[in-house]
């Protein structure tokens, strides 16, 4: 396959980007999308050039790093895939290819098509800790849980953090980041002693890093490679209204 790559580079935040042009052949329909990122690497690095700076780490959808908007949508064309599970079988001989890094406030440039997401760690530390009993691990059956909980939890738990979310909001909203690793633990019986307090200082911490508001597009349920659902989202709103009456009482 031969391609054109219009790959977004930027030295850092502080400075004007711009798009650069380049030609790639040799392509193999079974490469994942990063790998042809580093085929295009190698491709610079030959002719003497600074190569694109990218973030990826397991390359297995799992970690959640390999963020890139391609194409006008976070991760590519494909529904429920992240960028290293895309393969560029995707594409067809001749395409030309649009490669942008995410793009919110929230989430600065660091290089290229990297940013800094550091944003979604603390909003995840303003969540605090469980608190529970330390000791041997307890019997499986001593803490009941309804299997509509559990699935719903375990869904919810099943977001890696990749900031899709955010891209594909056109506010800019991180709420279904937020409200996924809150429900993870509100549907469990370990979230409940801290959770009125959970979801007040996350959503605190979320407003505080410059995300927007969530006004239901449901972008970013369409864009989210794990299919998080937006019915998070109003878990979320509920258990912060209700934390917020209580706070006032």
């Amino acid at each position: 396959m031969k391609l054109t790559l219009k790959v977004w580079r930027q030295r850092n935040a502080k400075v004007k980007g711009q798009f650069e042009t380049h030609n790639i052949d040799n392509v193999s329909p079974d490469m994942s999308f990063l790998e042809m990122i580093d085929v295009l690497n190698a491709q610079i690095i030959e002719s003497g050039g600074d190569p694109v700076a990218f973030d990826h780490d397991c390359r297995e959808g799992i970690c959640g790093m390999c963020s890139m908007y391609i194409n006008g949508r976070p991760h590519g064309p494909n529904t429920g895939t992240t960028t290293c599970q895309l393969h560029m079988r995707s594409f067809k001989d001749g395409d030309t290819i649009t490669i942008e890094p995410w793009r919110s406030v929230a989430f600065p440039v660091i290089k290229d098509l990297a940013v800094d997401r550091s944003s979604f760690d603390r909003i995840m530390s303003a969540g605090g800790f469980v608190s529970v009993n330390t000791g041997n691990a307890r019997d499986a059956n001593s803490l009941p849980i309804s299997k509509e909980d559990a699935d719903s939890a375990f869904s919810a738990a099943a977001c890696i953090g990749c900031g899709a979310c955010v891209a594909a909001c056109p506010n800019g909203s991180a709420m279904l980041f937020v409200s996924a690793k809150v429900s993870q633990l509100a549907k469990l019986p370990q979230g409940q002693p801290e959770r009125k307090s959970r979801v007040k200082n996350m959503v605190k911490q979320m407003d505080k890093e410059g995300f927007g508001f969530c006004s239901n597009h449901a972008a970013c349920e369409v864009e989210c490679p794990k299919s998080i659902s937006i019915d998070n989202i109003a878990l979320m709103n509920r258990d912060y209204l209700s934390a917020s009456l209580a706070s006032e009482k």
